[in-house]
């Protein structure tokens, strides 16, 4: 018994010196990195609560220090063998988009990454996920690409950190010495980044770990004040707390289970609970998106194309076991996807955090 207590303090204190030499590796960051980004007494903090502000991200209440500090976008499988994902649990925004091969992967927007000490395991982007992605102005994090987003990914306004050719082809590796490899699976499995690697890489690249003003939205979602159940849609509101996307993504069978108790969507994977690595929790959002979008195969390989920038396409939203039809456009390369109820008006998200397929028009979505 003395010897597991011994165990459990010594445990206590390496978690804590690790916490605390990451608060020190980003202080020490945020020293040299450029400050082209806004700083933090331009962040508007709400009157209510001092020293804190709005997610952009959740509308959760964050600490204004913390919202100036760049997300990071990380590609996570879904691969049944690469489960369980560490750090994606941390992710305030999680989409999810088909590949070649008829398997879906993840990108993983966390804007509270810095206490990660573990994070991935990391797979190769796509050029689709691109336009996504720069919605919010991320240190993109991948391993490898295709030479489809070639012209992309090299642009000098993408700051991307990279475990190998960044376009697949050729490219070279920005940052590759932020991965690291483990022994419990064979690769491409087993690559995965810390907040450590990251910010040595951000350093090394000279990247801003602060947002960068002109690239930055400091709106993104609508939330609603207060609590948004859809009720006021009346029968446009159908129930909604079973969300099947079994047909949008045939591998994963992504699904959700609407929980009453506390208003979120658990979701599952494989037909089991997608959980983190890391805490071992089952992923959980507030708000469930589905953006149906046009698509086309690119080649013999399978590769794929999404028209993410658009103005004709639908999809439905999903939140407090209800769900609406939307419509969704987008205009530029950094500019927010805006979703639309069948009046026109903008929906309004509840606080928390965010799933988005996605998916191939013409793909059914089940949901009861």
């Amino acid at each position: 018994m003395k010897n597991l207590n011994m165990n459990k303090k010594i445990n206590h204190r390496v978690k804590a010196a690790a916490k605390k030499m990451t608060a020190l590796m980003l202080a020490a960051a945020l020293a040299v990195m450029p400050v082209s980004g806004l700083s933090v007494l331009e962040v508007q903090a709400d009157e209510a609560l001092p020293g804190m502000v709005r997610s952009v991200y959740t509308n959760e209440w964050i600490p204004a220090e913390q919202s100036v500090l760049r997300p990071i976008a990380v590609m996570m499988p879904t691969d049944k063998i690469a489960q369980p994902s560490y750090g994606i649990s941390s992710a305030d925004v999680l989409y999810e988009i088909m590949e070649e091969g008829e398997i879906s992967r993840q990108m993983a927007v966390i804007s509270n990454w810095t206490g990660l000490s573990k994070i991935g395991n990391v797979r190769s982007c796509r050029a689709y996920y691109l336009p996504e992605a720069t919605e919010w102005d991320p240190i993109l994090v991948h391993f490898g690409g295709v030479f489809y987003m070639k012209d992309r990914i090299t642009a000098p306004d993408i700051n991307n950190i990279s475990g190998t050719n960044q376009y697949g082809v050729g490219g070279g590796a920005p940052g590759s010495g932020a991965f690291f490899r483990t022994s419990d699976k064979k690769a491409p499995h087993n690559a995965y980044t810390s907040a450590s690697g990251v910010i040595n890489a951000c350093a090394e690249l000279g990247y801003s770990l602060n947002i960068r003003e002109g690239f930055y939205n400091v709106k993104h979602f609508t939330f609603a004040e207060g609590v948004n159940t859809l009720e006021q849609y009346g029968a446009a509101a159908p129930a909604a707390n079973v969300i099947d996307l079994s047909q949008v993504f045939p591998y994963t069978k992504s699904a959700f289970t609407y929980n009453p108790a506390d208003g979120m969507y658990y979701k599952s994977i494989h037909g089991k609970a997608q959980t983190d690595g890391l805490n071992g929790g089952q992923l959980k959002f507030a708000n469930v998106i589905v953006q149906n979008t046009k698509w086309c195969r690119l080649d013999d390989k399978g590769y794929l194309y999404f028209q993410n920038i658009d103005n004709t396409e639908d999809g439905y939203y999903f939140t407090k076991g209800k769900c609406i039809h939307v419509t969704w456009q987008k205009t530029g390369e950094y500019t927010p996807t805006v979703y639309y109820d069948d009046l026109g008006n903008e929906i309004q998200l509840n606080e928390g955090k965010t799933y988005i397929a996605v998916a191939q028009t013409g793909r059914p979505v089940v949901f009861h």
